[in-house]
């Protein structure tokens, strides 16, 4: 017989509020397709767990009084890069959706959503989509209304093409990128392939230029933490 919890999208949740993470908590465990594999109330706690859990999806919450959401996102791809990220907040503004977006998450849903909302979102990025208020997606996947420099171009890319692009902008080969997003080198090489025909950029050079540009990568991944600004991506 197959195990059922294989066929459960497994999910982390941190959020340095109990009764958020008991509502959740009691809302995935309501539902057959979903596996709660652990939780955390502030940033060192999930990081610790998560280098001993592989979930598919984390819900985070971006407003931990210990770390900065977009800094929080940054690290959660560093430790756990094969999964998904939901943002989980009050704040409805663009400005904090646009910049969670540019940090690394695939998702962004309010904290007074229907349940429904949530659960979509966790179904959808689970996919390999990207789950943003609509009125919201121009803004999050083409960022920046000015022609694009050089003669690049402006281009919708998938979740998992900005996933290489970062990690191609940040200094890492094919083969370390294929081994962070956990597939092969050959689908990475795709991967840059399609960037490169989407963007008209040839060179890991321009890449890395358009990438800081547009805002998803500003090459910190080597700057110790504690000199991060509280304000990245």
């Amino acid at each position: 017989m197959k195990n059922i919890s294989r066929t459960k999208i497994k999910v982390f949740l941190v959020d340095d509020h109990p009764v958020v993470r008991e509502g959740v908590r009691s809302f995935l465990s309501s539902h057959g397709l979903f596996l709660l594999v652990g939780e955390a109330s502030d940033d060192k706690e999930a990081l610790r767990k998560l280098k001993k859990i592989t979930p598919d999806v984390i819900i985070l919450d971006i407003s931990l009084p210990s770390l900065d959401g977009g800094e929080l996102a940054r690290r959660l791809r560093q430790t756990a890069p094969n999964a998904k990220l939901i943002a989980f907040s009050v704040h409805a503004g663009q400005e904090y959706v646009v910049r969670m977006a540019r940090c690394g998450v695939h998702g962004y849903v309010m904290k007074d959503a229907p349940t429904a909302k949530l659960i979509e979102a966790i179904q959808h990025v689970h996919k390999g989509g990207l789950y943003f208020p609509s009125d919201m997606s121009d803004a999050i996947l083409a960022p920046g209304s000015k022609p694009a420099p050089d003669g690049t171009k402006e281009a919708v890319l998938t979740a998992r093409e900005r996933e290489v692009l970062i990690l191609l902008a940040e200094g890492l080969a094919n083969k370390e990128v294929a081994r962070k997003l956990g597939i092969s080198v050959r689908t990475a090489e795709t991967h840059r392939e399609h960037l490169s025909h989407k963007l008209n950029i040839t060179t890991i050079a321009g890449l890395t230029k358009y990438a800081i540009q547009h805002g998803l990568t500003s090459l910190r991944s080597s700057t110790p933490a504690k000199q991060v600004e509280k304000k990245g991506c």
